[in-house]
């Protein structure tokens, strides 16, 4: 893409509205703009970051045997009723009324509807286990929306909900559901502590909060510092296997972590003082494991194997794909501006010209473009006819993990520069040694 044909309303001041980090350099940046208190329009350059995070939890969600639909945003209120939350949900909740006069809401979560889905289609144990989720628009109408996406009214989110025979399968749903959020959120270049919660509306007997560390964060946490050490890696997973994923719940769940509505001091005080720590986190996930709440409820039953009809056991497992947008960045910034994790950041990398119009500067340019392209990266070149400390500090403030920089000093001896944008580190290098090095980091 070239900058001169792209949409990218930076802003040289920060609004005076914006408290912390992302939602300053969300604005900067020109990534969203505010169309009503807690509602955004999404602009090219934050669009592109909100799909790169929606693929990879597609990815990761029917590598472990989900299955995608979409359901609406708009829900009737009677489904709400059956399950006893419609009056109990509180204030957040925007009900409507349609011209007939029916009770409908902005969906806030899909706990009902998708229970409904499944009891209109599914009587029998021979069709579970079933994982159903969607990416979708929900709306909670905060009484103080504030820091940008990462408290807003409007927010985009994966939402998926298991079904299963009993108890001891739902749980293993419940440990699939934490080891593929581990690899999600590995994907995207950052750490996503599992800590123990509390369910608040949702309900249930179990559930996880997965957790960034950020000063900014509105969560306190207490932590063993072991936790921060792990890493899936490249190891291989099979979601099918019962005990390889209570291995891995075993090995993330072993070291303290907790949010303080959980916190137990007796339990805390007993890890090394060497490893306790104190922090601010972020939620960014969840996971709910809540039996037969709904089921009961709503009439969601099955025959099981002894032909007896049974409420199927169900969970509930949530992504912020839009407030993990703010997060990242909360935890991956400078003074300059965003630093994007290769995972997720809108373009590959930036190829900068400091010399518009010299015949040499824009041939490399172009040609660093097409072969980047053709090597299946996606790269912004910024062609603008601006003075180079400008393209600079765009590049910063937009935070693209790698920039290329192409002058007429360094032509003359057979080299660009190629830039870290997290290290600040430069490296001369040819110009195919420079294309190489780029797809190498994006292949491994």
């Amino acid at each position: 893409m070239r900058l001169s044909r792209y949409f990218l309303p930076v802003l040289k001041e920060t609004p005076a509205e914006a408290q912390i980090a992302s939602h300053r350099l969300m604005l900067r940046a020109g990534m969203i703009k505010q169309a009503s208190a807690g509602i955004y329009s999404w602009l090219p350059l934050g669009y592109k970051v909100l799909k790169n995070i929606e693929r990879i939890v597609h990815e990761e969600q029917q590598a472990a045997g989900h299955i995608p639909l979409l359901m609406p945003t708009l829900q009737p209120a009677d489904l709400w009723r059956e399950s006893g939350r419609y009056d109990a949900y509180g204030p957040e909740m925007l009900r409507i009324r349609d011209r007939h006069e029916r009770d409908m809401l902005f969906g806030p979560t899909n706990e009902e509807m998708i229970t409904d889905i499944f009891r209109s289609h599914v009587t029998s144990y021979r069709d579970l286990p079933m994982t159903l989720y969607h990416i979708q628009w929900k709306f909670r109408d905060e009484v103080r929306p504030r820091f940008g996406v990462m408290r807003g009214r409007e927010f985009y989110m994966k939402d998926g909900y298991n079904f299963d025979v009993d108890r001891e399968a739902a749980l293993h749903a419940y440990n699939r559901h934490m080891v593929s959020y581990l690899r999600t959120y590995e994907r995207m270049g950052i750490q996503a502590i599992p800590m123990r919660a509390d369910s608040g509306p949702i309900g249930g007997e179990d559930t996880h909060e997965f957790l960034l560390l950020a000063e900014t964060g509105e969560s306190e946490v207490f932590y063993d510092t072991a936790i921060t050490d792990l890493k899936l890696g490249a190891r291989p997973i099979d979601y099918d296997s019962v005990a390889d994923c209570q291995a891995i719940v075993d090995e993330w769940t072993a070291p303290y972590a907790r949010t303080d509505e959980t916190h137990d001091e007796s339990l805390f005080d007993a890890v090394p003082e060497e490893r306790r720590r104190v922090s601010r986190g972020i939620e960014v996930g969840q996971i709910f494991y809540f039996g037969t709440k709904y089921s009961e409820a709503m009439g969601a039953t099955i025959t099981n194997s002894e032909g007896q009809v049974v409420p199927v056991h169900m969970g509930s497992h949530g992504i912020g794909v839009s407030r993990l947008v703010g997060a990242i960045i909360e935890a991956n910034h400078d003074d300059k501006g965003i630093i994007w994790p290769e995972g997720v950041a809108p373009f590959h990398c930036g190829i900068v010209n400091l010399r518009q119009g010299d015949g040499d500067c824009d041939a490399i340019c172009a040609r660093i473009e097409a072969e980047l392209m053709t090597a299946g990266l996606d790269p912004l070149y910024d062609d603008r006819d601006e003075r180079a400390g400008a393209k600079f500090a765009t590049m910063d403030l937009i935070g693209l993990p790698w920039r290329i920089t192409v002058g007429p000093r360094g032509l003359k001896n057979g080299v660009v520069e190629l830039t870290s944008r997290r290290t600040g580190e430069s490296e001369e290098l040819p110009v195919e040694a420079a294309v190489d090095r780029l797809v190498q980091i994006y292949s491994s």
